[in-house]
């Protein structure tokens, strides 16, 4: 089943490179979809045998984040289906502005999609270090042409800003990863295989300070894709100027996959006795990753834009949940699923809005729930999901968040963590009422309320789960999550 879950979609990314007509093309993308959302429900069900003698395995960590892949990539498919047929045969051409470009062709589109659901998959079922370090990286690779799909000036710039700070990143990860070999070496004898297993069980025998090195240099590197500022710079421009479905997958997902290359490093800290020393620069990270966020969501004229710098916040609450430990950790992982989801269903919806007003400003956006009826709703939602209000999902993982702090007695972190969310929720707030309400402006007039299925059901189905979490978590996602958690407290 591991090996199906990786070389499915490479195969069909490779076959998508060489199928000239567009229906079969999509049809391969939202089949591929299907399938490795049922090789995943499988693997929930019944968790595979590792392979490759232990380099490739589904633990909890791997399959919680692997399920979120799944369940954005079978959205994302959907939705780029409907999103192709649109951008079919079209120039578009952002009035405002006054720029004309034209679309990547479409082969390159869906076969680097697939490309980049099948190395985001590696990085879940990675197990070595070396191994998954090469898999962060393809994910960078597969994607930097989905950025420069519209081949725009300002999109060649954010693939260009993309590609280089990231490799800067992975190349301090690289770094990081020599560092732990050379920590789990005895004077004298060589480095241990970078098995997870074997380094959490022999962890206690690694010089310290070479550990030190290591998780420092593999939080600032894998810190980078993921997005935890100041490190953060690539993320509003990729966000901003990649398609909307695209924006949907690097948000939740790939930040996703970074995130859990610093949540194995972490495993080994922890193991080592050295978890304190990570959950403080866990913590700083994070709090100051939400503070960046806060002074840039005020006054964000670009939606897009907007929701980008919600993201470096949320990867602030990720890393700050981890860093405080106990229920906290729990509730980290339960945000990574929130912010996910609610994320990309925002970014879905922002596409549809793009679509109708040709334009990322906010201010010249109003009446999105008169001229898209559906949309607007999603947006509203959306943004009460997003910034933590209840019944959504995300009220619960940041409360359990917010209850690790209190119950630590760390009352500064507890405040400054209740004041950023404040600040953020005040500040998206102005910019996404107006553009919902009020009479439409520079939107067409002929649309009369329609907006076409599979641009709204993908997001409406992302929006429920959302909403149903808040409401109610299964058992099996509940056991899944604690496991998570109790293997990030103990190292395995």
């Amino acid at each position: 089943m591991i090996f199906a879950l990786v070389l499915i979609p490479t195969l069909a990314g490779l076959a998508a490179f060489l199928i000239r007509p567009d229906g079969p093309r999509r049809g391969l993308l939202m089949t591929t979809a299907v399938v490795q959302a049922a090789l995943t429900v499988a693997a929930w069900i019944v968790r595979p045998a590792p392979v490759f003698g232990g380099w490739l395995a589904l633990d909890a960590l791997g399959l919680l984040f692997l399920g979120i892949i799944s369940t954005l990539f079978l959205a994302a498919a959907f939705y780029a289906v409907g999103y192709l047929r649109h951008e079919e045969h079209q120039v578009e051409r952002d009035f405002e502005e006054g720029f004309l470009f034209a679309n990547a062709p479409e082969a390159v589109f869906t076969g680097c999609m697939l490309l980049f659901l099948a190395s985001m998959t590696l990085v879940t079922v990675s197990q070595h270090f070396g191994l998954l370090w090469v898999a962060v990286e393809a994910t960078t690779l597969a994607s930097a042409s989905l950025i420069y799909f519209h081949r725009h000036h300002r999109s060649l710039e954010a693939a260009w800003k993309y590609l280089l700070i990231c490799s800067v990143g992975i190349a301090l990860a690289l770094l990081g990863t020599f560092f732990l070999a050379v920590s789990s070496a005895p004077a004298g004898e060589e480095a241990m295989p970078l098995l997870l297993g074997d380094l959490v069980r022999h962890a206690r025998e690694f010089h310290a300070p070479w550990l030190k090195a290591a998780f420092l240099l593999l939080l600032v590197g894998y810190g980078t894709k993921m997005g935890l500022a100041p490190m953060h710079t690539w993320l509003p421009d990729a966000h901003s100027e990649s398609p909307s479905v695209v924006s949907a997958l690097l948000s939740g997902a790939v930040l996703n996959c970074a995130f859990l290359g610093i949540l194995r490093a972490f495993q080994v800290c922890a193991a080592a006795g050295l978890a304190e020393f990570a959950q403080e620069l866990l913590v700083g990270f994070g709090l100051f990753s939400m503070a960046v966020a806060a002074v840039f969501i005020f006054g964000q004229n670009d939606y897009k834009r907007m929701l980008a710098y919600s993201s470096v916040e949320h990867m602030g609450i990720l890393a700050l949940g981890v860093g405080l430990g106990g229920v906290a950790t729990f509730g980290a992982m339960f945000h990574a699923i929130n912010h996910s989801l609610t994320k990309a269903m925002l970014f879905l919806v922002a596409g549809n809005i793009l679509a109708a007003y040709r334009t990322k400003i906010s201010a010249n956006v109003r009446g999105v729930a008169r001229v898209l009826p559906v949309s607007g709703a999603l947006w509203i939602a959306g943004f009460l999901a997003i910034t933590g209000s209840p019944p959504f999902g995300a009220f619960l993982s940041e409360f359990t968040i917010l209850r690790g702090a209190l119950e630590q007695h760390r009352a500064t972190v507890a405040v400054a963590y209740l004041a950023l969310l404040a600040v953020i929720f005040i500040g998206m707030a102005t910019p996404v009422l107006r553009m919902a309400q009020g009479e439409a402006v520079n939107a067409p007039q002929d649309r009369g309320g329609r907006e076409a299925r599979l641009s709204v059901v993908p997001a409406m189905a992302l929006g429920a789960v959302v909403l149903l979490l808040g409401l109610w978590i299964p058992q099996g996602l509940t056991n899944v999550l604690q496991e998570a958690a109790r293997a990030l407290s103990k190292g395995f």
